[in-house]
């Protein structure tokens, strides 16, 4: 029996369960901002988080109470000049965990995101936005549970 199930979205191979064999997890997501103030209030507003840390031009941010190791990652804001030149390689995936997601868009809308046409036809089970940068995320439609 196969300890992995297929994710109805992407169909990746996804772990049913966590055991003391796994290595690793995503404590800390990166990403390069011109202005790590706005990036940072930004990410907070849509995922409830806090300023965790300063150094230098970098601000962490993440869950309050919580801070770094916790069940979810933070994310470091890092300033940096160079432009961005396309698709990201690598997005963010959010779910709202209190409404519908029309009603979690439209939140994300009036706290700074704009949608984003990447080719989707209308008919995925997501909405493709970006941040005030331009760094693609996803809205999925799915409620999750708050962690």
């Amino acid at each position: 029996m196969s300890n992995f199930q297929l994710s109805a979205k992407w169909h990746h191979v996804r772990p049913l369960h966590y055991g003391p064999d796994m290595a690793c997890r995503i404590t800390e997501l990166v990403l390069d901002a011109r202005d790590p103030e706005l990036l940072a209030r930004f990410w907070c507003e849509v995922l409830g988080y806090v300023e965790l840390a300063r150094i230098d031009e970098s601000i962490e941010i993440g869950p309050p109470g919580v801070g770094v190791g916790g069940p979810q990652p933070t994310i470091v804001i890092d300033q940096s000049d160079d432009p961005k030149t396309g698709k990201l390689r690598l997005h963010i995936d959010v779910n709202a965990t209190d409404r519908d997601h029309v009603d979690e868009l439209e939140r994300l809308l009036a706290a700074g995101a704009r949608p984003v046409s990447i080719g989707q036809t209308g008919d995925e089970p997501w909405h493709v936005l970006a941040d005030p940068e331009g760094n693609e995320f996803c809205l999925l439609h799915d409620r999750v549970a708050a962690v």
